[in-house]
């Protein structure tokens, strides 16, 4: 699936959508994730403007809420559980040894651009951890070794 490319009349199409509501803000910024994979840096200031709010206070939410990108996502994304009840069956070794694989750190985006890995707090999955979320398979009891075929499934 090919994404719209993040224009200014796009994005401001998408502020309108929402501009009925009572505190836009959320809205928008998930609207806009959806349709362009990220939060545009060109959009800040546009829905600064639209809600009458400052361009800080936009970037604030934008950057506290870990699901919002400002960049687009690999093509695949990999997210482990970083909840207290996969830890206590080895997700911090599991995150070490896929950080270590990829050769990076949280949220980045492989090289190559196919994996994009994230920490996420409990899948709800919590009696088969460690649990990983790949793209929208859930899976549970990873261990390296699978980590290992998934990476590679994913093109890492």
């Amino acid at each position: 699936m090919t994404q719209a490319q993040p224009t200014p009349e796009a994005i401001v199409e998408t502020i309108a959508r929402h501009l009925h509501l009572e505190g836009p803000l959320l809205p928008i910024l998930h609207d806009l994730q959806h349709e362009f994979g990220f939060i545009p840096e060109t959009a800040v200031p546009l829905i600064a403007a639209e809600l009458n709010i400052g361009r800080a206070e936009v970037h604030g939410v934008v950057s506290f809420y870990h699901d919002f990108r400002d960049a687009p996502a690999g093509k695949h994304v990999v997210k482990i559980c970083r909840a207290e009840a996969c830890q206590s069956v080895g997700a911090n070794a599991l995150s070490d040894h896929a950080l270590a694989k990829l050769g990076g750190d949280w949220h980045m985006t492989t090289p190559n651009g196919n994996i994009t890995i994230e920490p996420v707090y409990c899948l709800g999955l919590c009696a088969c951890g460690p649990a990983v979320l790949v793209d929208d398979q859930l899976e549970g009891r990873v261990d390296a070794a699978r980590m290992d075929e998934i990476l590679a499934e994913c093109g890492a």
